[in-house]
């Protein structure tokens, strides 16, 4: 991690943002491209875009690339490659389709990089702006939970600098002292606890993908939001903030904070608590990483501590949200277990949205795939293994999937 802590020693936040960056942004049609984008486009003298790439939403790509003129843009769905290219001839805008395509993205050189694709589907990208020591804005929490130690080799080797956006982790980052993690007594992430924080587990086994997508605090897409209604979100950042942040897993904790003003806090042994505190809304830990190491002025609504009165915090309930607990227990069985639990979320959120299971079954799913041992005891060597353990846990969930579902 001695890239993040330098990054961190030589920042000068109190600096207004200042001179002009090169950017891709990959994943530039979901809620974190967006976010991205509307900050730059209010800021266009110092931000000049190579590259945007999109899964499969070519309309919003054309949108996009007509309005910022990115020198490239790419649709990860072959199927769309004619859309995109016939929407944008004559704009001298580059055009190119393919998950391949995306990765030649994330290669071209840039000085900064949004990784903003979901799941596991964003490693390789995201690798691949690692392997030419760009400064990567990391949205994509997949890269570390599934290849936390590879990841971070190649980034040491790589000469580059990872910035953390989820709005905990870009928090933690703000007020921890890297170089000195034996003065922490605790990182504590803060979680809203989600749509179905004060339901009881009868009331969520009804719950339908309408009511789990609908976050009371956030904006973001179907899965994430799912994620956050089970607080696999929170298991999964958990792991995540093990390798950015790397104290040991005894000292990370997750608080429920239903307001989601607090962003998360780091303990000192004096007794000393500091927090990042500010209004719900991803554009402000995005600018921090896209301006870093300076600062630059956001849309974001300030924050009105006197307006809002009272800020409240809870235990987790680990009864009602067992994935939490799956989620440490994948952290410290290590090797290919973080792998196995993200590959099987994923499945079980995609059958849960598509009406093939219920709520509670997106864990049970997961836990299934781990209790099957497969790719569990195995240390991915390179990002070959990964893939393959990632198959392997994809499969089992599918089988899990499929019999609950007769």
């Amino acid at each position: 991690m001695a890239l993040i802590l330098e990054a961190q020693n030589e920042r000068n936040v109190a600096a207004p943002f200042t001179g002009v960056k090169t950017v891709t942004v990959l994943g530039s049609t979901g809620s974190i491209g967006c976010s991205t984008l509307d900050l730059i486009s209010r800021h266009r003298e110092h931000f000049e875009l190579v590259a945007l790439t999109a899964h499969r939403n070519v309309e919003g790509l054309i949108e996009q690339a007509r309005e910022l003129n990115p020198r490239l843009a790419v649709i990860a769905d072959e199927s769309r490659y004619e859309r995109l290219k016939s929407a944008l001839a004559g704009s001298g805008i580059e055009v190119a389709a393919g998950a391949r395509a995306v990765v030649d993205a994330a290669q071209r050189p840039s000085d900064w990089v949004m990784a903003g694709i979901v799941g596991a589907a964003g490693l390789a990208p995201t690798l691949a702006a690692v392997e030419r020591g760009a400064c990567v804005a990391l949205a994509n929490k997949e890269c570390l939970v599934s290849a936390g130690p590879l990841f971070l080799a190649e980034v040491e080797r790589a000469g580059a600098t990872l910035l953390p956006v989820d709005s905990e982790h870009n928090a933690i980052f703000q007020v921890l002292e890297h170089d000195r993690l034996d003065t922490v007594d605790k990182i504590v992430l803060t979680a809203s606890g989600g749509p179905f924080r004060t339901w009881t587990t009868e009331e969520m086994a009804r719950a339908t993908p309408a009511q789990a997508v609908a976050h009371p605090r956030w904006e973001m897409g179907a899965k994430i939001s799912v994620d956050s209604a089970t607080l696999m979100n929170k298991g999964l950042e958990l792991i995540e903030a093990h390798y950015l942040f790397p104290v040991g897993d005894e000292r990370l904790d997750v608080i429920i904070h239903p307001e989601s003003i607090v962003h998360s806090m780091v303990a000192y042994v004096d007794g000393s608590v500091l927090a990042q505190l500010g209004s719900p809304d991803m554009r402000t830990p995005i600018s921090y990483a896209l301006a870093w190491p300076q600062r630059m002025t956001t849309p974001a609504a300030r924050l009105d501590l006197a307006q809002i009165a009272q800020l409240t915090f809870q235990a987790p309930d680990f009864n009602r949200f067992p994935a939490l607990n799956l989620a440490r227990e994948a952290l410290r069985a290590g090797c290919g277990a973080p792998t196995v639990l993200n590959a099987a979320n994923e499945v079980a959120v995609a059958a849960f949205l598509a009406g093939k299971i219920g709520f509670m079954d997106i864990v049970a799913a997961s836990q299934s795939a781990l209790d099957t041992g497969e790719g569990i005891a195995t240390e991915p060597a390179d990002l070959e293994s990964v893939y393959e353990i990632d198959r392997i846990a994809r499969i089992r969930a599918e089988e899990w999937v499929q019999n609950r579902a007769r």
